[in-house]
């Protein structure tokens, strides 16, 4: 009986198992190992590769190793890559991949990357060595990182320095040498090994003293910014405190002295308009200057021509890049290059002739010539067939030498010199030939001549009676002179200066086209900028129709047009606009650029940079041109003549001088009209063309033309 349920008991356990062996689920396939994808190991190695090369950090970031991404996180990882762009002025890259070795989980890419920098070139780095591995918690490919990922001797605690040359800056000179700005200031820098300073508190007072900083600033200077075996540069001194104090630092410092050239203005009052001044960069600017391999401490030009010509006045900097070792040997360079050579600029600006007209106006300003409320003058002179600037005048200048970083007067004296400038309500930093905008007066009607002649309204031939008065219904204007001058041309409209004879030209114009007038001034430039592309200008304005419309609300009438022909109401132009519109009258109506740089090079090797460029052909007929010529001859030669009396003695008559005078009425009761006068010479084959702006200074015929008559006296006649 035993034995009998033994067996059934087996045959149940039997069955049962056959049950559940029938009933079971069928195993799942195994998962394919990932060691065994070897493209897919390459195409992560070719992803990271290519986010590198598309600047994409955290694409990067994200393929490495879990536990990589733990030891080095993301910002930590960008600021690395970063930082190394960033010494090598890194543009882009490109890569090769050449063999995948390794077995398991465990692979390694040698492949090659080619940088492309802004300093040093392009260089190959080759034998590079990417680690991946199997990620044992994503399973999948992954990037075994290090610093070495990005050059290897990073990995063992190198640095990356790019070493910077930097080529000293080149010379401004006039058109005939003389030399205006250079290179030969001299300051004294102080260098401080930070390992071997013999008493750290005496030598951090000392240096403050000497720099002008606190000695906390340098005890930050010292132990915080800087790291213990480093050579310290603790600043810049003049050579009087060089002198002062030297004995003092030298011993408590064990301190180095170096020269250092620094920017230097020969008369830095003379053409301070044009030439501009240098100083450091500012916030904005700092990357730019950063990513062209300069420092924060670099020197460039911040006004004028230092600042629109500095890449070619500071050439290019050059350098060495290299993987330097903990303990300084340099232990690979990767790319080197040479500087870029500057090259020093020949301005057209004769200077000779600057100076004439800069001492002219400050003894008319000293003297006493000029009224209390005049604030300023200017002075241009231009080749009309060239548009090259001759002189450029802005009066009050300044002293350009005090804007520089380390001025040659001293800093005292150039703190006290620009606390007087920035006090001065003159506002000498303005470059009123350029910048400053102006009413223009009578100066203006020979716009109005060419736009009456050239748009058909009036002939050579017409006539009009001009009785001292015009009148519009209730508008009624009056002439500068009360007895009016008669009948007039255009010719001799422009001569005599007759008001109701250019009201009329405005008001018939105007009905004719309101467009018509407005549209013939900005035809010959004015209201917009010139195109002189070494200095700053100002647009200024010429009312038109639309403008008008915009600004005030209110519709354009007559009023606007016959204000427009006389220089008066809203007109707004700069003198060196009104110096060009003169100088296409007198080269048969080519509207120029104007040019302020003649040549650049490297000591006699020169190359033209002035151009003619004739921006603008006027297209104007010849037979009208010259009889507006002939009105303006006749201000300086003829009885009737604006300015007649002021060059009736002079021997300029011999080769003659035609210009038109104009005194511009300026709101308040109380202030005095612009005085201008416009002229070009000789009269029958045109040189130069000459404007004379006089800030309230009164009439044109007696503040501007006596001036410019000096002025060309001295170009034409003067013995150098």
């Amino acid at each position: 009986m035993r034995l009998l349920t033994v067996i059934l008991l087996c045959c149940a356990l039997l069955l049962c198992a056959c049950a559940t062996a029938s009933d079971a689920p069928a195993t799942p396939a195994p998962r394919p190992d990932p060691a065994a994808d070897l493209p897919a190991a390459a195409e992560t190695a070719r992803r990271f590769l290519n986010a590198w090369q598309a600047g994409d950090l955290d694409a990067m970031h994200r393929l490495l190793t879990f536990r990589n991404r733990e030891l080095t996180p993301l910002v930590e990882f960008r600021a690395l890559y970063q930082q190394a762009h960033a010494a090598m002025g890194y543009i882009s890259l490109d890569y090769k991949l050449q063999s995948l070795t390794g077995e398991g989980r465990f692979l390694t890419l040698q492949y090659e990357v080619t940088f492309h920098t802004r300093i040093v070139g392009s260089f190959v780095d080759s034998q590079r060595m990417l680690h991946l591995v199997v990620d044992s918690q994503l399973g999948e490919w992954r990037i075994a990182w290090s610093r070495a990922d990005i050059f290897r001797e990073l990995g063992e605690g190198a640095r990356l320095v790019f070493e910077s040359q930097l080529p000293v800056r080149a010379n401004i000179y006039d058109r005939h040498g003389r030399a205006l700005a250079d290179q030969n200031g001299r300051v004294v820098r102080i260098l401080v090994d930070n390992r071997h300073i013999p008493d750290r508190e005496a030598c951090f007072l000392a240096l403050a003293e000497a720099t002008g900083e606190t000695a906390a600033e340098m005890d930050d200077l010292f132990n915080r910014r800087s790291k213990p075996d480093w050579i310290v540069d603790a600043g810049a001194i003049e050579r009087d405190t060089y002198i002062r104090l030297h004995d003092r630092i030298e011993p408590v410092c064990a301190a180095d002295f170096t020269q250092q050239a620094t920017r230097r203005y020969l008369d830095g009052a003379l053409m301070p308009h044009i030439l501009g001044y240098v100083g450091y960069a500012d916030a904005d600017e700092l990357p730019s200057l950063l990513a062209a391999g300069l420092h924060a401490e670099s020197i460039i030009g911040k006004a004028g021509l230092e600042a629109s010509m500095n890449d070619v006045l500071a050439g290019a900097p050059g350098g060495r890049l290299s993987l330097v070792a903990a303990d300084g040997r340099r232990l690979r360079i990767l790319s080197e290059a040479p500087s870029q050579a500057p090259k020093s600029l020949w301005l057209t600006v004769a200077a000779d002739l600057q100076q004439f007209i800069r001492g002219a106006l400050e003894d008319a300003f000293a003297n006493g010539s000029f009224a209390d409320e005049t604030n300023g003058a200017a002075v241009i002179i231009m080749d009309v067939n060239t548009g090259e600037v001759l002189a450029l005048v802005s009066h009050p200048t300044y002293d350009s030498n005090m804007l520089n970083p380390f001025p040659t007067m001293g800093r005292e004296a150039a703190y006290t010199a620009l606390a007087e400038l920035i006090a001065d309500e003159r506002n000498p930093l303005l470059n009123r030939a350029a910048q400053g905008t102006y009413v223009t007066g009578s100066v203006m009607k020979v716009m109005s001549s060419v736009a009456a002649l050239e748009s058909g309204v009036y002939s050579q031939d017409s006539r009009y009676s001009c009785i001292g008065t015009w009148r519009y219904g209730n508008d009624l204007r009056y002439d500068w002179l009360p007895a009016g001058h008669g009948v007039m041309s255009v010719r001799t409209g422009i001569t005599n200066s007759c008001n109701p004879f250019f009201y009329e030209v405005g008001f018939r114009l105007n009905a004719q086209d309101p467009q018509l007038l407005p549209g013939f001034a900005q035809k010959l430039g004015l209201g917009q900028p010139t195109g002189i592309n070494s200095i700053s200008e100002a647009a200024g304005y010429i009312p038109a129709p639309d403008t008008i419309e915009r600004s005030t609300g209110l519709p354009w009438s007559y009023g606007h047009a016959v204000n427009l022909s006389i220089g008066q109401g809203e007109v707004q132009v700069t003198p060196l606009q009104m110096l060009r519109m003169y100088a296409a009258v007198a080269n048969s109506g080519y509207l120029l650029r104007p040019q302020l740089v003649r040549e650049q090079g490297i000591l006699d090797d020169r190359e033209p940079v002035a151009r003619r460029e004739a921006l603008r052909d006027l297209g104007l007929d010849a037979a009208n041109l010259a009889f507006i010529q002939r009105g303006m001859c006749d201000v300086t030669s003829s009885y009737p003549g604006t300015a007649a009396h002021i060059f009736a003695a002079s021997p300029l008559l011999e080769i003659g001088v035609c210009g038109k005078t104009g005194t511009a009425q300026v709101p308040g009761a109380d202030k005095l009209p612009h005085s201008w006068f416009i002229a070009y010479a000789p009269a029958d084959e045109p040189q130069i063309a000459i404007v004379t702006l006089v800030e309230n200074g009164g009439e044109g015929s007696t503040v501007a033309a006596p001036l410019t008559r000096d002025i060309l006296e001295f170009f034409y006649f003067a013995e150098l």
